[in-house]
């Protein structure tokens, strides 16, 4: 499965509006070609992503997933704490395997705002997590209003 396939996914089944990093945009060269999900149908970004999927290591800050592997990409979502510590609640950061794929993970820079991730879901695992990006939307619908 591609990234492709999971934006048109996330797009088709949870609705908002897509940004994908690019030069012409301002965004930094390491996050060319990433994708930020908005909770907004008008294409004016509020601040903060309620999703995103991202294709390679930020050097010096988020390496520990090793997505410069070829064919390798996360989806991040921002599932809020409480959300995240139900789902995830016995883990430990020190020692994780970060770059496991097709699992609902804690996010390995942002995982103590509520961020989890997932390496090359596959379609089951899309679906699983369809309710958790739903909220995610909802919850940075309602941040905006």
């Amino acid at each position: 499965m591609s990234s492709d396939h999971v934006a048109a996914f996330i797009l088709e089944r949870v609705g908002g509006s897509l940004l994908v990093a690019s030069e012409e945009g301002g965004a930094p060269e390491v996050a060319w070609g990433d994708m930020f999900f908005y909770a907004t149908d008008d294409h004016t970004p509020p601040a903060m992503p309620f999703a995103t999927i991202v294709h390679r290591d930020y050097p010096g800050f988020d390496e520990a997933s090793n997505l410069n592997r070829d064919g390798v990409f996360r989806l991040n979502v921002e599932l809020g704490r409480a959300t995240l510590e139900a789902r995830l609640p016995a883990w430990e950061p020190d020692g994780f395997d970060f770059a496991v794929a097709d699992r609902l993970i804690p996010h390995p820079a942002y995982w103590r705002q509520g961020w989890a991730s997932i390496i090359n879901p596959t379609d089951e695992r899309l679906l699983e997590v369809l309710p958790l990006l739903i909220e995610a939307r909802a919850r940075a619908a309602a941040r905006r209003a």
